[in-house]
């Protein structure tokens, strides 16, 4: 059985993206959806019933290694829980830490020889092995943990110089955008925000592009209307 799993962090992302990505690897993936409760989201619930009844020799495929936990620290502890269950998994992002390369490069271990000092060294040789497809898996998971972090603050910062050196932070009351500006928006909003694969939240998105919350949302429905189509 092949799953493929997507989750979104706020009501408001469009969740096709990720759907797309995977259906266009593994066509007959069965997509597995993280839903909402009114505005609140309610943690991976779905994930969870996967990893209920999941068999050795299923697949899940992820997006991104985002989608799989909350945090670097959760995501390796269900990453090795899952490959120590016989459970394929596949990061379309992230493909150098799927579990078929993780398991080939764990059989390059040498085989031992009988000779005893011979055999201490291919097990510390076979160890290191071992410790570096996980630092390698570990360190994928909290590189994408970090991005995220790290386009916030960026942000944040970006913001705040702007204005302090007294540069308009979003649209003045009024103004409108030329054929031009609009063009640039809608692709910074593409870029950037959580709807079309980024990392920002709408005000986030708004404040970083220096646009007007109507005209913002104007744009961005259209985006998503031209998506659908």
């Amino acid at each position: 059985m092949i799953y493929g799993y997507c989750r979104i962090s706020t009501a408001k992302q469009n969740i096709d993206r990720q759907e797309r990505n995977i259906l266009a690897s593994f066509p007959k993936a069965k997509i597995v959806k993280e839903t909402y409760t009114g505005t609140k989201f309610q943690g991976r619930k779905e994930l969870e019933k996967i990893v209920s009844k999941i068999k050795s020799g299923d697949t899940i495929v992820f997006d991104s290694v985002s989608r799989m936990s909350r945090d670097a620290n959760e995501g390796i502890e269900l990453y090795f829980s899952l490959y120590e269950k016989g459970v394929n998994l596949v990061f379309l992002k992230e493909g150098y830490i799927n579990t078929d390369i993780y398991k080939d490069t764990c059989n390059q271990s040498i085989d031992t020889t009988g000779n005893e000092i011979a055999d201490i060294y291919i097990r510390a040789t076979n160890k290191v092995i071992h410790l570096l497809a996980e630092k390698q898996i570990a360190k994928a998971f909290e590189q994408a943990e970090k991005e995220v972090q790290d386009l916030h603050v960026r942000t944040a910062e970006g913001i705040e110089t702007a204005r302090r050196n007294g540069k308009q932070i979003g649209q003045k009351k009024g103004a409108k955008l030329v054929v031009k500006k609009s063009f640039k928006a809608k692709e910074d909003i593409k870029k950037y925000n959580k709807d079309f694969g980024g990392a920002l939240n709408d005000k986030e998105t708004m404040k970083l592009i220096g646009i007007a919350n109507n005209t913002f949302y104007k744009y961005k429905k259209e985006l998503l209307m031209a998506a659908e189509q």
